[in-house]
């Protein structure tokens, strides 16, 4: 397994921070793709052309959450059996893989495109607004095909402990993102929908680059017709790990709907203010994600090796992460407030009260958030990722609750409330999972591995 990188051995510290960094880096600038759309949109355009595309966020993530969920899923998979040093099992994961995408991408896409207006108008969207929007979701949902593409791309190469190469990759097509938006909007005046293209089409030359790149750079990667042979049982194997995690963002989602058809009936402006806010938010909140990617892997590769000992190890790593990444993010955030939000539109200051409050409130609970990413990927890297959607359930159960209780009883500031409530409802499902799921299974196979080793200490 030539080039990989083996998260089963060194130092557990070293391990998660130098495989978390270049995923962090690649959070961000995927979620540049999204920012930089916003930013655009709503300088050269107008803010209500910036609220049809903020508003379309929810929906966004219904889809593209699901895909990242799934194909996640599918890389914990391959992760489980680099670990184990399993590469005939590997190659036919990988191939497995390839075919798993193709079904997700048509189905996902059949279903998305023709529902995204009735999902508009039941999030009540402004009429002044929902034409627009549509015109950009639609867009992004007929390219859900290179969405697939990198995220699973992505996957394959962090399944073998490479997660610089996407990074690379998806910087180059960030920067070939800002470029077509200003050609798309400016040039060929095509509004939001150009935006939406912009962002398609970048992100469909990050993932075929990630494909070629890996099956020219990892042996392991290149697999032969027989890999590609359909086996019902070894399909479902990967979908029983995936489809989980895709249903977990799925549920996530549709309590952000509501959130976001109850910010809908708030007015135009608030929406726009929420909006910007909240890409501010979602940039900070990348450590998180990248130290739950890093910890899913290390977990798969370390459990399919029978590493338990290095699983409790790097869990311990990503608490004190946790803890480092919410008093940075909360830091950075409020320090930097003012100037970032001054990127999405001209006419400031009629959004500045309410973004303030918005990133006041979700910074100051990024622990919160921490922990979720912290045993949820964990738990999903060890293939138990079924039991982590009874903390989706809660998740979805207290976002919605807030949405419609606490924004009847103290109007914007209930709205949002919405997540770090979400947030903390989560975590305790989460916290007890874990803690059941380390008393009946990691701690005795840990015992017993301490066992073995006291016994044959030339082992």
């Amino acid at each position: 397994m030539k080039g990989s990188v083996d998260l089963t051995t060194g130092s557990p510290w070293k391990n998660i921070i130098f495989f978390c960094i270049p995923i962090l880096i690649s959070n961000i600038f995927q979620q540049l793709y999204s920012m930089v759309d916003t930013i655009i949109v709503g300088q050269t355009i107008s803010l209500s052309a910036l609220a049809a595309v903020g508003c379309t966020g929810s929906i966004s993530f219904l889809v593209i959450g699901f895909i990242t969920g799934i194909t996640g899923g599918f890389g914990v998979m391959m992760a489980q059996y680099f670990g184990a040093k399993n590469e005939e099992n590997f190659k036919r994961s990988v191939g497995t893989c390839y075919l798993l995408s193709i079904i997700v991408s048509v189905i996902v896409t059949a279903i998305a495109v023709p529902t995204a207006m009735p999902l508009l108008r039941l999030m009540r969207t402004g009429d002044d607004i929902i034409g627009r929007a549509y015109s950009y979701i639609v867009t992004i949902y007929a390219g859900i095909t290179a969405t697939v593409i990198y995220n699973m791309s992505a996957a394959m190469l962090r399944a073998i402990g490479d997660s610089r190469s996407p990074l690379i990759f998806l910087i180059m097509a960030s920067v070939l993102n800002i470029g077509l938006d200003f050609l798309f909007i400016l040039c060929f005046h095509m509004d939001v929908m150009g935006a939406g293209l912009a962002t398609v089409l970048s992100q469909l030359i990050a993932g075929g680059a990630c494909i070629v790149y890996g099956l020219k750079r990892y042996e392991i990667l290149r697999i032969n017709r027989g890999h590609l042979r359909w086996n019902g049982s070894f399909a479902w194997k990967h979908t029983a790990v995936g489809l989980p995690m895709a249903l977990q963002f799925s549920i996530t989602a549709i309590g952000i709907m509501v959130v976001q058809a109850v910010l809908n009936d708030l007015g135009t402006m608030t929406v726009a203010a929420y909006t910007a806010a909240s890409k501010i938010d979602t940039i900070a909140q990348q450590p998180f994600l990248a130290m739950g990617a890093a910890i899913a892997t290390y977990c798969a590769q370390n459990f399919g090796a029978h590493q338990f000992d290095r699983i409790r190890k790097g869990m311990n790593v990503g608490l004190v992460l946790s803890l480092i990444f919410s008093a940075g993010g909360f830091l950075l955030v409020l320090g930097l407030r003012s100037p970032l939000l001054k990127l999405f539109s001209e006419d400031f200051a009629s959004i500045q009260e309410e973004a303030y409050l918005y990133l006041f409130i979700n910074t100051g609970t990024y622990l919160f958030l921490g922990l979720i990413y912290l045993y949820r990927n964990g738990i999903q890297g060890m293939g138990f990722s079924a039991v982590t959607m009874l903390s989706g359930a809660t998740e979805l159960v207290m976002r919605v609750f807030a949405a419609l209780v606490f924004a009847k009883l103290w109007g914007y500031i209930g709205v949002c409330s919405a997540n770090p409530a979400a947030w903390l409802g989560a975590d305790i499902i989460l916290l007890v999972i874990y803690f059941r799921l380390y008393k009946k299974k990691i701690k005795p196979a840990l015992l017993k591995e301490r066992e073995s080793a006291q016994q044959d200490p030339q082992s």
